[in-house]
């Protein structure tokens, strides 16, 4: 046995125990080992008309500037959209993938400062993670719909077109919507067995063994 097969059965082993002790923390408890809010958070696209609470919508933003950031520098900020005809406007933001905005209580269009912090990806996608969790936990549904590197139907840039509507600075960039609102129907979680494994290393990258042939 090569030094590279017995890491990998070694890696192999130390994941079979992980999904183990999962297994038995689920059979004890009767409910998920992670926080109930990443167990259950699925991308909803279709919201029931109703809006959202002035305290919901606080808890959701405090989530959201509890996120982690680089160097503890906080520089993501947000747009608070509840009008229905720019909610409108801003569902054409891509060609396709953003049509869901159209129908949504709340969208919440998540900023990055490139000028402040060259991390600004990292930062504002970690709120908006944060945030979505932050939904889930409260009962409501979320989607993210990209605008930064993608384009209009007219071939514009997507942050370049939000930028637009909601005369946002040109120091600051768009890194993507936030649908927020109840949901129209619920999506089951996806069960623990069905999740991609295989793409989790222990201790160094391992490639997937090819099948060999028989002679």
């Amino acid at each position: 046995m090569t030094k590279d097969q017995s890491l990998r059965r070694e890696g192999e082993h130390l994941l079979s125990e992980i999904k183990s002790l999962g297994e038995e923390l689920l059979a004890e408890s009767n409910e998920p080992a992670l926080l109930p809010a990443i167990y259950t958070r699925r991308s909803i696209r279709k919201f029931v008309d109703t809006p959202l609470t002035g305290d919901e919508v606080q808890v959701l933003l405090e989530a959201g500037l509890r996120a982690p950031s680089s160097k503890n520098k906080h520089t993501t900020q947000f747009v608070l959209v509840e009008d229905r005809e720019t909610l409108d406007r801003l569902s054409r933001m891509r060609e396709s993938g953003a049509l869901f905005l159209q129908q949504v209580p709340l969208g919440i269009v998540v900023l990055g400062s490139p000028m402040e912090c060259e991390r600004w990806i990292a930062d504002a996608s970690l709120a908006a993670g944060y945030i979505q969790l932050q939904a889930e936990a409260l009962g409501l549904g979320s989607c993210w719909a990209d605008a930064y590197g993608c384009y209009t139907g007219a071939g514009q840039e997507s942050a370049e077109y939000v930028r637009n509507v909601l005369d946002i600075p040109y120091q600051l960039e768009v890194l993507c919507i936030l649908a927020i609102g109840h949901k129209a129907g619920e999506a089951a979680p996806r069960p623990t067995e069905t999740l991609k494994w295989e793409k989790i290393h222990i201790g160094r990258y391992q490639m997937a063994e090819e099948p060999t042939e028989e002679a």
